[in-house]
């Protein structure tokens, strides 16, 4: 008898594809979503909840209120907030690391100065809260320090990844100097540029023991070949080949791993997913970044290939069983999701457009459609309310005929301004003389 209740915190896609997988589950009887979406709340078993997420006393009421045996919480901020400190000690379960937990992504000075202690692989690196230092250090440094972060939580939008010195500097005054990224950026990380493929390995994990997902990537900027500025991301897809079976073995023991032992010697207990950035350099495999959290858009593709009952996992971690949990993926498939992006996104975005072709998608097999920015309009119609409006993802037993379903998918979804990449995976694809299914 399914008798779990669950509470998923958040209203993006990432959510979407959690509720939607949690729904699964024999053993979960119902999901609230808060905020939710409309996107969210069309999945059986789902619904939408306003709750004052803020407010985390009358959560945590509404929490006990409401039978609830487990929280998810999908974005970063309410864990940087400690949400996890304020319903633990009212014994209600959460899937998520605390605040203290959370430093390994709120804080990227923290997180750096972590690595050097725990010797995990990262780029040689300084940080600074004086502008002129900053620069200084960009042009005397032995190597290219050209790529400069804002310490804080910046919606994943503090990392300038400069082409020259000048560039770098120009923005150590943005951050530190003119604070455009407003108190995320009273410290800045200069660190040195590394060449390679980028690449996200996500991990499941009880505080002691480490259970990885298969390696995805991420696409960055908005537009075909990687041009144009930064996003939240405009696709991504797994199982990712630039990653090898002995790299995978090494990025799960000497970073995931070690980055475990290492916030449990430093007294803190961590459960939830922590999430590797990596460059796959020509020495192997070296940390970008920590993120406490299931990555947008990588989670979406991710639980499209996710065998065992995301519920059961979840709980295995929270209450420190995951060793004896067996964690299995579709290996046999790949996933690519490509996410449709409204007009002047990532600059600006546009709302109240109305979406058409939704619905042929969402009923063809091996698709699946999930809502970012999307609401209710009038007449019952969908429109497009944010910068990233759905991500379109596809399932099948080559990589590229996964890409070719969900780039044609992405086509026949439309709306004004609508734009996407049609070149999602393409980094394998020019390595695809070593890799095919």
């Amino acid at each position: 008898m399914p008798e779990a209740r669950v509470l998923v915190i958040g209203s993006g896609g990432r959510e979407h594809a959690l509720c939607w997988k949690l729904a699964d589950s024999p053993y979960v009887k119902q999901i609230f979503c808060a905020p939710g979406s409309v996107g969210i709340s069309s999945v059986n078993k789902v619904e939408s909840v306003d709750i004052d997420l803020k407010n985390y006393s009358a959560l945590g009421k509404w929490c006990k209120e409401n039978s609830i045996d487990l929280v998810v919480i999908g974005p970063e901020d309410p864990l940087a907030n400690g949400i996890v400190d304020a319903l633990t000690p009212l014994g209600i379960q959460c899937f998520g690391p605390s605040k203290a937990g959370a430093e390994i992504e709120a804080n990227k000075s923290w997180s750096k100065k972590f690595m050097l202690k725990y010797q995990i692989p990262t780029a040689r690196f300084q940080s600074f809260t004086d502008a002129n230092s900053a620069k200084e250090y960009i042009k005397s440094a032995p190597f290219p320090a050209l790529v400069v972060k804002a310490s804080g939580l910046a919606a994943g939008k503090g990392v300038v990844v400069a082409s020259n010195k000048e560039e770098a500097c120009q923005a150590v005054d943005e951050i530190l100097t003119d604070a455009k990224y407003g108190s995320a950026g009273q410290t800045v990380v200069v660190e040195e540029l590394l060449e390679g493929d980028e690449v996200s390995v996500l991990a499941f994990t009880d505080g002691e023991t480490v259970s990885l997902m298969p390696p995805a990537q991420d696409h960055k900027r908005v537009g075909d070949g990687d041009t144009g500025p930064n996003t939240g991301g405009m696709g991504a897809y797994c199982p990712c080949p630039l990653i090898t079976r002995d790299q995978l073995a090494d990025v799960q023991d000497q970073v995931l791993q070690k980055a475990i032992d290492g916030l449990k010697a430093e007294g803190i207990k961590y459960v939830g997913v922590l999430y590797a950035g990596l460059m796959i350099t020509k020495s192997g495999p070296m940390t970008l970044e920590f993120n406490c959290r299931f990555g947008d858009p990588e989670t979406q593709v991710l639980m499209m290939l996710l065998e065992s009952d995301l519920y059961t996992v979840m709980k295995a971690c929270v209450e420190g069983k995951l060793k004896q949990q067996q964690v299995t993926w579709n290996t046999k498939m790949s996933a690519v999701g490509v996410v449709i992006a409204s007009k002047g996104y990532p600059e600006t975005s546009t709302k109240g457009c109305v979406i058409s072709g939704l619905s042929q998608v969402a009923s063809q097999p091996g698709l699946a459609v999930f809502h970012s920015g999307v609401a209710r309009g009038a007449n019952g119609s969908l429109v497009t309310w944010g910068g990233r409006v759905l991500l379109v993802a596809a399932r099948a037993a080559a990589l590229r005929a996964a890409a070719a379903a969900a780039t044609a998918a992405a086509a026949s979804i439309d709306f004004p301004g609508a734009h996407y990449r049609k070149d999602i995976a393409h980094r394998a694809f020019s390595n695809m003389k070593t890799f095919e299914h």
